[in-house]
């Protein structure tokens, strides 16, 4: 079994470590395009995908030790926003109860962490071992498309009553796909310089998104956590998942995004955590060199993917990604599943 990762190029490394990297932050499932492209590719690629499946598993192994890296960008991103969830965490517990959003924004990030940590501990072997493999990963890459489509169409729902309830007050503020929570500057982007107006593209937070963020309410956050588990099977997307449930909460995209990404640093560097002991040992015999080139990749597709994501969320939908899913899902299960 050591023998084919033992072989695992340097170029294969990078190739996967920039996969992962953008995969990861994009809900379309990290797991299931480490699954799918090496066995398109097929050849030694192949090789590592049927390892992964295996009880003992040096890739996976190697694929999940890239968690780290993805987990060290969005510490980074969201810093200031950490810092300041981690102090009122502090505050929350010395108090006894949550009195201001950050208090109730670390109180719903731990509570969705909890779920999704222990189903993680528990059921990642056997799930890896289960479904780790092209032809059901491709079936769960589409499902991940039909969860996006549905938590797209809510959102729309919602957006066509809040315009049919402004319209009918006599304000015809809301156009199109405009978020109509943004400010009249922000609406007029000709009144701000364009230095600014491409900082607040990227800015990962500010007080009123943390005021949204912490209406979500406990329960919410506990549910959307354990949906999270579904990441477990290669295609199902974290991100995607917590997308979705967000979007059903009532926040926009860009927050539902900003919620999601907040609750996976915590879950992936666990993940990414859990498996250095592997790294460290056997296991990490011939790819800890690899694991290293794989790392600096993930982190560059990852701060790529996550600058992207905040922009382009601000005004753009979560189809593009669903059929993504859903089209590269089935031509997978025409491939794996038929020839």
């Amino acid at each position: 079994m050591h023998h084919a990762i033992y072989h695992m190029t340097f170029f294969q490394a990078i190739v996967i470590g920039l996969l992962q990297g953008v995969t990861e932050l994009f809900p379309i499932s990290s797991l299931g395009h480490t699954v799918l492209v090496p066995a398109w590719i097929g050849g030694t690629w192949g090789t590592l995908v049927r390892q992964e499946s295996e009880p003992e598993s040096p890739y996976l192994a190697f694929v999940v030790g890239l968690h780290l890296a993805t987990a060290v960008v969005l510490l980074c991103f969201y810093f200031r926003e950490w810092v300041r969830l981690v102090v009122a965490f502090f505050r929350l517990v010395g108090r006894g109860r949550a009195v201001d959003d950050q208090e109730r924004l670390a109180l719903f990030i731990v509570v969705a962490t909890i779920p999704a940590g222990i189903l993680g501990i528990v059921l990642e072997h056997q799930f890896r071992v289960l479904f780790a493999k092209p032809l059901a990963a491709a079936i769960f890459l589409m499902a991940n498309g039909a969860i996006l489509v549905v938590g797209e169409a809510h959102r729309r729902r919602r957006e066509a009553a809040g315009r049919a309830v402004v319209a009918s007050a006599g304000d015809g503020a809301l156009e199109g796909e405009e978020d109509p929570s943004r400010s009249a500057g922000e609406r007029s982007p000709t009144t701000r310089t364009r230095r600014e107006t491409v900082r607040e593209r990227i800015v990962p937070m500010d007080a009123a998104a943390e005021g949204e963020l912490a209406k979500i309410g406990v329960v919410s956050a506990f549910v959307i956590g354990l949906s999270q588990a579904l990441a477990l099977l290669a295609g199902f997307s974290r991100e995607g998942v917590s997308m979705v449930g967000g979007l059903y909460r009532g926040l926009d995209r860009e927050n539902a995004m900003r919620f999601s990404f907040l609750l996976a640093t915590p879950v992936i560097f666990a993940a990414g955590a859990l498996k250095i002991p592997d790294l460290l040992g056997p296991l990490g015999d011939g790819v800890r060199a690899q694991v290293i080139a794989g790392s600096v990749a993930a982190v560059a597709s990852s701060l790529f993917a996550v600058v992207f994501l905040a922009r382009y969320f601000k005004t753009r939908t979560l189809l593009p990604f669903a059929v993504y899913c859903l089209a590269f899902g089935l031509a997978s299960v025409i491939r794996f599943g038929v020839f």
